[in-house]
C-alpha cells in the first residue's frame, strides 16, 4: 500500500482523505504506528479534515504498537473536533487500554460510552474489555 501510495505521488497525484484513510489503515495493520502517524500529521498538513476512519485506524496502530497514551489522547481529540466514534473506535480503544497499565476503569468507561451512544458491543468489545479487567487484576 506504501508503494502505491508513493507512486501515486510520484505521478503527480494528489491523495485524498479516503487515500489516506485506506493508507493509515494498511500501517496499521502492518504494525507500523510511527508510519500511520506521519502519515495522519501530513494529511493535517495538506489541509485535509481526518476522518473518523482516518482517526480510528490511527487509535488501532497505536495500540498495537503500545502506545496506548497516544491512542487514548487521539480518542479526545478526535471527540473534541465533533466526531462521532465508531464500534471500530470504541473497539481501538478499549484494546488500547488494555495494553496499558490499571486503565481497566477507563476500559469500562468508554464501554458505558459507547452502550450511551446506541452503539452495539461486539465480540471484539467484550474480548478487549475483559482483557483490560484482566491485565487490571480485576476478575
Amino acid at each position: 500500500a506504501l508503494e502505491l501510495f508513493d507512486e501515486l505521488q510520484a505521478r503527480g497525484l494528489e491523495p485524498n482523505i479516503i487515500t489516506y484513510g485506506a493508507v493509515i489503515s494498511a500501517c496499521e495493520k502492518g504494525a507500523q504506528w510511527e508510519k500511520a502517524s506521519e502519515l495522519f500529521a501530513e494529511l493535517q498538513a495538506r489541509g485535509l479534515e481526518p476522518t473518523i476512519i482516518a482517526y480510528s485506524a490511527l487509535i488501532s496502530a497505536y495500540e498495537k504498537g503500545g502506545q496506548d497514551d497516544k491512542a487514548l489522547a487521539l480518542f479526545d481529540e478526535l471527540r473534541q473536533r465533533g466526531l462521532e466514534p465508531t464500534i471500530v473506535t470504541y473497539n481501538a480503544v478499549i484494546s488500547a487500554c488494555a495494553t496499558g497499565e490499571n486503565r481497566w476503569q477507563k476500559a469500562l468507561a468508554f464501554f458505558d460510552g459507547l452502550q450511551q451512544r446506541g452503539l452495539k458491543p461486539d465480540i471484539i468489545t467484550y474480548s478487549a474489555l475483559i482483557s483490560a479487567c484482566e491485565k487490571g487484576g480485576q476478575w
